[in-house]
């Protein structure tokens, strides 16, 4: 019995540790400081097509169900944003720091956050029959 104790107790140990070093990592990475110039939404949106990221979600960061997610109007925090393209867990492959600079991530979330809401469906003639 003394000896499951043990194994639990360690188990236990490991899972807070690798908690801790989550957290710790996230809270390393900034966000971006404040609403994005212009400039800076023009720049991602370019970067957002030279590094092919348009191939899976779409020009406007829409998505799509056979391709990638949406991305945009309502981006995940910087963090998590730029945690998963660093290290993806789908399909999608790493954009590492020596493949995509971090100023580069930058610009492409601020375009990310800039992308319209969708069209309420009942807005829409068509969808609304």
């Amino acid at each position: 019995m003394e000896e499951v104790e043990k194994v639990k107790t360690s188990l236990i140990l490991a899972v807070a540790l690798f908690a801790a070093m989550t957290l710790t990592a996230v809270a390393q990475t900034p966000a971006p400081a404040g609403q994005p110039s212009a400039a800076t939404v023009e720049e991602g949106k370019k970067l957002f097509v030279s590094y092919g990221c348009y191939q899976c979600h779409g020009y406007e960061a829409q998505g799509s169900s056979a391709t990638g997610p949406r991305l945009g109007p309502r981006p995940l925090p910087y963090a998590g944003f730029s945690r998963y393209v660093r290290r993806p867990a789908g399909q999608m492959p790493p954009y590492t720091v020596k493949t995509m600079a971090d100023a580069d991530l930058e610009k492409i979330y601020a375009f990310i956050q800039t992308r319209p809401a969708p069209k309420a469906v009942d807005s829409i003639p068509l969808l609304a029959k």
